[in-house]
């Protein structure tokens, strides 16, 4: 389960910053960045891809995933399996899909003597204002 004080960080803070990994039929492994994260609860978490990325296809043909989510002195290695809640967020102009991650395990990965000092820091580069409006759809339709 995801740790309530875990839970509550990335509810308050929006876009929150993880690593995805997939795999296609094969074994073949990907990993990317996302931000489009939102924990439903301690033991669900949604994401929203790109429809036609190597993440979406990998997780509609394995339904396996795993995300790497990083707090204050928190290192969770989450694994689970994928479900496609949305094909296609309607209010947008391009293909974005939601899918639920039903955990079967998180643990903390932090090594002895080591821990992350925050959030992994995140802004965006280009227009603030889209970006913005485009964020608040896609956290809309992960919260729904």
């Amino acid at each position: 389960m995801i740790p309530s004080n875990v839970l509550e960080i990335m509810r308050k803070v929006g876009l929150f910053p993880v690593v995805l990994a997939t795999s296609d039929k094969e074994g073949k492994p990907h990993i990317t960045f996302i931000t489009w994260v939102y924990p439903f609860d301690e033991k669900t978490i949604r994401l929203a891809v790109s429809s036609n990325s190597r993440s979406a296809k990998n997780m509609l043909e394995t339904r396996k995933a795993s995300l790497m989510l990083f707090a204050q002195d928190t290192a969770l290695a989450c694994y689970g399996e994928a479900t496609l809640l949305k094909e296609n967020i309607e209010e947008l102009k391009f293909p974005v899909s939601v899918f639920q991650i039903n955990l079967s395990g998180v643990e903390n990965n932090l090594f002895p003597g080591g821990t992350v000092t925050g959030a992994i820091p995140f802004m965006h580069t280009g227009d603030w204002e889209k970006a913005g409006e485009l964020n608040m759809i896609v956290l809309d339709a992960l919260k729904a």
